[in-house]
């Protein structure tokens, strides 16, 4: 196994641990409020809650705008973990990082659902709903609030630090989709991404380039990996 697959494997396994075992517990309210969350019944609920648990739907849309293309060249179903993160947060993504091959290049045609992951219209979409909710999360939200259920909630405190994860390990696969769009040797724009999460995610998917598509040969088609 590689360096970056050992470091990722232990990360997800501490961090599962730790939700599970030494995280606060959940509260008698906290059903109740998933329920509300889920249902958009939200009168009465800490905006920065809303905020946090609607951000944790677009991050996934995030990653999925990288890891479906990604996943042509990968063994793994890319769509699968892609699928469980927007349940499982990084829970789901971890182990697809850890496990997946460099894959700077992008073989064949991308059918319509690959085009719309690759397009600019989806990354200003999630730009725009960071945006919105940030804003109204920071303008609105009761902060005092937050930090008490933040010591004593399971389903805040890991919602936390799952959207903080699921911040940070977007490098992980940022240089891969720079290579397939042809920006593999402009190591600024990697940096610029890596140090502004999650805006610079966003912004980086608005703005950046379709992926360079090749065309493969009979004999390569037959061996190409499903797609995700």
């Amino acid at each position: 196994m590689t360096p970056r697959a050992i470091a990722l494997g232990l990360i997800w396994l501490t961090f599962s641990i730790y939700a599970f075992v030494f995280a606060p517990p959940n509260q008698p309210e906290t059903f109740d409020l998933i329920t509300q969350l889920s249902s958009g019944e939200w009168d009465g609920v800490n905006p920065l809650i809303i905020a946090l648990f609607n951000v944790m739907g677009i991050l996934p849309l995030m990653y999925g705008a990288v890891l479906f293309l990604d996943g042509r060249g990968q063994k793994l179903p890319a769509w699968a973990f892609s699928t469980g993160s927007f349940f499982l947060g990084a829970f789901a993504l971890m182990p697809y990082l850890a496990l997946r091959q460099e894959n700077p290049t992008f073989a064949g045609e991308k059918n319509w659902w690959l085009r719309w992951q690759d397009s600019r219209i989806l990354g200003a979409l999630t730009l725009i709903g960071l945006v919105v909710l940030f804003y109204y999360g920071f303008s609105q939200g009761d902060w005092a609030d937050y930090v008490t259920r933040f010591k004593g909630d399971r389903f805040i405190h890991v919602m936390s630090l799952d959207f903080c994860a699921l911040s940070l390990l977007f490098p992980t696969i940022l240089q891969d989709d720079l290579a397939r769009r042809g920006l593999g040797e402009k190591t600024w724009i990697f940096w610029a991404i890596a140090l502004t999460p999650p805006f610079g995610m966003a912004v980086y998917l608005t703005l950046r380039p379709p992926t360079q598509e090749q065309t493969i040969s009979e004999p390569e088609q037959s061996k190409e990996v499903a797609p995700v």
